[in-house]
């Protein structure tokens, strides 16, 4: 019989998720650069995550090369989000974040060059129908958008800067177990000072909330966002099926088209949705595997449901 926490497991992924694809609006309204965006969402959620670790009473690493780990992945996390903000300013939340998704790709071809997985024949089918579909989308946005080689051009990239990330919280874990407070806490210093230059170079001018209403909007940006969201999926994900986890995370992607095409009034034509529905199955093809990378941005923090840290 299911317990009440498997059950509620579901509806917690896709709250999480939903909440992810709303964050997106955020970043298109607020008058904020998407580097001093990036910094906004990892130094408050860094706050929020050090009192966590405080009270929680969980302690720093004692591997310097995991503590180096830690913040190397925060870096990549920011390099992410700054992207994946460009790319919303340049082609809108639901495009941006579907390219976003294809992060699954370059965490198995990371899996394939380092860390010696095999690849089966159905993620290198997922891998052409992503293409096939990521083309269906773009063709009809680079005949009307003069921003869209940069969207996706940053959209694709940020997919990229957040398998690294993932790869690098992977090796941090296999260095030395860091209790998850501490983890998130080592991400977020990472990301900030990573954030610090390119801030100041590509923001002049874009980097303070101007009204109160964005000091707001960016406060819930780094506690909700960042913090309740990941708080959700890292709840719900450990306690479902791979297959149920890789159909459910599909609804961050849909809830930002949803939202794009409908508050944000985003020209999206038929040629567009099919893509959109293509690539999507194709990122939950690639989701379909013994262990899958697709999912390890998540999965890892299951190991930490485990342990009792002191």
């Amino acid at each position: 019989m299911a317990t009440a926490s498997s059950r509620a497991a579901p509806i917690g992924l896709v709250i999480g998720c939903i909440i992810f694809g709303l964050g997106s609006l955020i970043v298109a309204h607020v008058d904020i650069g998407g580097w001093a965006m990036s910094f906004w969402r990892l130094a408050i959620s860094g706050i929020v995550f050090a009192i966590l670790a405080k009270v929680m009473r969980q302690q720093m690493p004692q591997s310097k090369r995991a503590i180096f780990y830690g913040l190397l992945s925060g870096a990549f996390l920011g390099l992410d989000l700054a992207l994946w903000h460009e790319s919303i300013y340049a082609v809108g939340p639901g495009i941006s974040t579907l390219l976003n998704s294809l992060q699954i790709f370059f965490l198995a071809a990371i899996g394939f060059l380092y860390f010696n997985e095999r690849q089966s024949i159905v993620q290198i089918i997922s891998l052409f129908l992503a293409m096939l579909g990521v083309a269906m989308i773009g063709s009809p946005e680079f005949a009307y958008n003069s921003a869209a080689t940069w969207g996706f051009v940053t959209g694709i990239v940020s997919g990229a800067m957040l398998g690294a990330s993932m790869t690098f919280i992977r090796k941090t874990h296999d260095t030395e177990p860091t209790p998850i407070f501490m983890l998130m806490q080592l991400i977020s210093i990472g990301g900030v000072l990573a954030m610090i230059v390119p801030m100041f170079i590509f923001d002049t001018g874009h980097i303070l909330p101007n009204t109160r209403s964005e000091i707001g909007w960016v406060l819930i940006y780094g506690t909700v966002m960042q913090c309740l969201a990941w708080g959700l999926i890292a709840y719900s994900i450990p306690k479902l099926s791979l297959a149920l986890t890789g159909l459910l995370l599909l609804t961050e992607p849909i809830a930002a088209l949803v939202i794009d095409y409908s508050w944000l009034d985003k020209p999206i034509n038929g040629l567009q949705w099919g893509g959109a529905l293509l690539t999507m199955l194709a990122i939950y093809l690639g989701s379909l595997k013994p262990k899958p990378r697709a999912l390890r941005r998540y999965r890892f923090f299951s190991r930490f449901y485990k342990r009792d840290y002191k």
